[in-house]
């Protein structure tokens, strides 16, 4: 994940906000949530605030594997370098169940949760135990990437889709999900199971949607090395191991030896990664200082894919805002994650072409309170 310095910028929500937080309830039958205005505090004085608070703040942060966030580490550690930070990665999956059985057992260990698993976020407003919260900018959010009462905040976008090596690619390289199925390319693919990572199932979800089921067969007959995680295919082709990598993440402007293919019209697929303070949160101030990090201006220019959540950046020469891409499907992945009958449907399927996921999972295993 990138790394994006700055952190004396003008943030903005009402210190008020935090009173009338902390009179709601953490049933779901809590007085509605909002009402709330964007913090106005700036990064020095939350800063200041979270020390005074104790110093601390601990997150855990979907991912594949335990050093995948050390860059944001760094650069937080830099511009505050008194904060106790922990940020424990792992798959989403497990960490949404992690976080409710710490809820059901009053062990909770995190502040923040910033999740692919974005129906669990809907989920968590339901049952009263996210806080409601207006970090700085958060009126300048694409609408999509804001609960409209405060509930959480996208603090970044993520796109999947497929890469490939330049060199080994030549002047023909692969621009769509059909090109994958050329002969040349059998036995020079990496993929991440799309049964095992529910961004990378939505990915395929859409292949098979636009090329129908005979896309899968053909894709399994191209000898496939299939692994956990979305860092595997980029992984095989950055060091050489395999010519294209099909399930990853990456952005329309590399420049490097891999890139990675944005489609003008076959589908890809992207998503606001979402964040948000649990109302049980042991340091809910340090967890705003993170939260209005995030979003600064500076933080969000620096977007390792060029596109923020954010509607008042700019992305970079070549490139326009995520939401005005069609082939996104930016709408559809929120959907998508919140029938949970119909992903085991897929998942399910996608085993009969693919075979079973294999492998131990690339976070390790971090059980049930890593971090405490």
């Amino acid at each position: 994940m990138p790394s994006f310095p700055s952190r004396r910028r003008i943030l903005a929500t009402s210190a008020g906000a935090a009173l009338a937080v902390g009179a709601m309830s953490r049933t779901a039958t809590a007085a509605p949530y909002g009402g709330s205005r964007e913090e106005t505090r700036s990064l020095d004085e939350l800063y200041r605030a979270a020390l005074a608070e104790g110093g601390k703040l601990k997150i855990y942060a979907g991912g594949d594997t335990p050093t995948q966030r050390d860059g944001m580490k760094a650069a937080f550690a830099k511009d505050f370098p008194e904060i106790d930070l922990t940020v424990v990665v792992d798959y989403s999956k497990y960490h949404d169940v992690r976080v409710d059985n710490q809820l059901a057992t009053d062990t909770l260990v995190p502040d923040v949760v910033q999740l692919q698993t974005l129906q669990d976020f809907t989920r968590w407003k339901a049952q009263g135990h996210l806080l409601p919260y207006r970090p700085a900018g958060f009126s300048k959010l694409y609408d999509a990437f804001r609960d409209p009462q405060a509930a959480w905040t996208a603090v970044g976008v993520i796109s999947f889709g497929f890469m490939y090596d330049v060199a080994a690619a030549g002047t023909d390289a692969p621009r769509t999900p059909q090109d994958l199925l050329d002969p040349r390319w059998k036995g020079r693919i990496a993929s991440a199971y799309p049964h095992d990572d529910d961004a990378v199932l939505y990915l395929f979800a859409l292949y098979v949607q636009k090329y129908g089921w005979e896309w899968a067969a053909r894709y399994a007959a191209q000898d496939v090395v299939f692994g956990r995680g979305s860092n595997f295919p980029g992984d095989n082709v950055r060091s050489g191991a395999k010519a294209i990598g099909v399930g990853g993440a990456g952005g329309a402007l590399g420049t490097g030896p891999v890139r990675w293919v944005m489609p003008e019209t076959a589908p890809f697929m992207a998503w606001g990664q979402r964040a948000a303070v649990l109302k049980r949160a042991a340091n809910p101030t340090a967890a705003k200082l993170y939260l209005n990090w995030c979003l600064s201006t500076a933080r969000q220019q620096a977007s390792f894919n060029g596109w923020s959540v954010r509607t008042d950046v700019t992305p970079p020469t070549g490139l326009n805002p995520v939401w005005t891409y069609p082939n996104a499907n930016l709408d559809g992945f929120p959907k998508f994650m919140a029938d949970r009958a119909g992903i085991e449907r897929w998942k399910q399927t996608f085993a009969l072409y693919f075979g079973e996921v294999r492998g131990e999972p690339t976070p390790g295993r971090p059980g049930l309170h890593p971090g405490a």
